[in-house]
């Protein structure tokens, strides 16, 4: 088979095929009558042979070694191959994420694109400080993409720099939600330290529903510090579903009076929300030590309407003396203007049930 019917049917040009044979690669071995060089089938199954391995990435020199060796085996090569390959594929996502960004940032000259590479670099710095001087100029400098701010912010480990980020997030005002939803896959991490920097970031990202939808899922994490954090936040922003939450933060004494302003907050956005506060409030105290009813006290200072002050009143007459002179104190400041009633409001734990017997 001469070179130009191999060239056809391999699909290799014959300048390819010319080259092989001067590196000693496929070298035909016949001979026409003419003097022309013409292909065996053993040559054209060698060249197919160099084709194949080719496919896989090896060099000439290595695929030359390969088949001169009938002793090569080819673990050790296809091993270094794949790690090469997947190093270049992490390099190629990389560069595909900065076209991403830069292009996101729809920068108007190429000196604005500078300025978008240069906050890349900066952001990327294993200079502490300089990542946080990066942060705090994305926002002016050369805009960036909000998710690209909520995707770094969630591998900051440096809480100052972390900081940084979060005020940078929060001025871009994430308009698509899309730095909401990458701070809200950051929640699924199995690394605890990425979920508390997706909460605290969410916590601090606008109103959008994306965000308030993910501090709500949240609030069920296994970690005690994401659970406290996103049940603040999410109080904060008027869910309601948090109340029984909240109340067990008083209890426990954890965050206690930041989780009473919530609460306070909540009931007065509704008359039917402060009812339920109320009575989460009143229950709480069946049950609870000295120390925990006289943190129950101080939330209760803080609700609007006669309800608070009744159930005061009640602990006014506590068997532990310090919980009593506490309620006592506070019995005389309560009495903010509560919201409208709802109808049908019931009492029953919020003045007219008997004084409660402490052990």
């Amino acid at each position: 088979m001469l070179i130009g019917e191999v060239a056809r049917r391999s699909g290799l040009s014959a300048r390819m095929l010319r080259h092989y044979d001067a590196v000693g690669l496929v070298r035909p071995t016949g001979r026409t009558v003419g003097g022309y060089r013409e292909y065996s089938p053993a040559d054209v199954r060698r060249l197919l042979h160099v084709e194949g391995l080719r496919t896989l990435g090896l060099s000439l020199a290595q695929v030359g070694r390969a088949l001169a060796d009938p002793a090569f085996t080819p673990s050790e090569l296809v091993a270094d191959l794949v790690r090469a390959t997947e190093d270049r594929l992490t390099r190629d996502r990389e560069l595909l994420a900065r076209l991403r960004t830069v292009d996101a940032a729809e920068p108007g000259s190429w000196d604005e694109v500078l300025d978008v590479v240069g906050l890349l670099r900066a952001l990327a710095s294993p200079a502490a400080g300089r990542r946080q001087q990066a942060a705090l100029a994305a926002t002016a400098d050369a805009p960036l993409p909000a998710e690209l701010l909520a995707r770094t912010a969630l591998a900051e480990p440096d809480p100052h720099v972390a900081g940084a980020l979060r005020w940078a997030l929060a001025r871009s005002g994430d308009p698509d939600g899309t730095a909401a939803a990458a701070l809200a896959a950051g929640l699924r991490s199995a690394d605890v330290a990425v979920r508390r920097r997706a909460v605290d970031a969410l916590a601090e990202t606008g109103t959008a529903p994306e965000a308030t939808a993910a501090l709500v899922d949240a609030v069920e994490d296994p970690d005690p510090e994401v659970h406290r954090r996103a049940v603040l936040a999410a109080g904060r922003r008027g869910v309601t579903a948090t109340v029984p939450a909240l109340v067990a933060l008083v209890v426990a004494g954890v965050d206690d009076v930041a989780a009473a302003e919530v609460l306070a907050s909540l009931s007065d956005d509704d008359p039917a929300t402060s009812e339920r506060v109320l009575d989460a409030l009143d229950g709480a105290l069946d049950g609870a030590d000295p120390a925990a009813r006289i943190r129950l006290a101080q939330a209760l200072v803080e609700q609007p309407g006669s309800g608070a002050r009744e159930a005061l009143l009640r602990l006014t007459r506590d068997d532990d003396r310090a919980v009593a002179l506490v309620a006592t104190a506070f019995a005389g400041r309560t009495g903010r203007a509560a919201p409208p009633p709802r109808p049908g409001r019931s009492t029953r734990s919020l003045g007219q049930a008997p004084p409660r017997a402490r052990p």
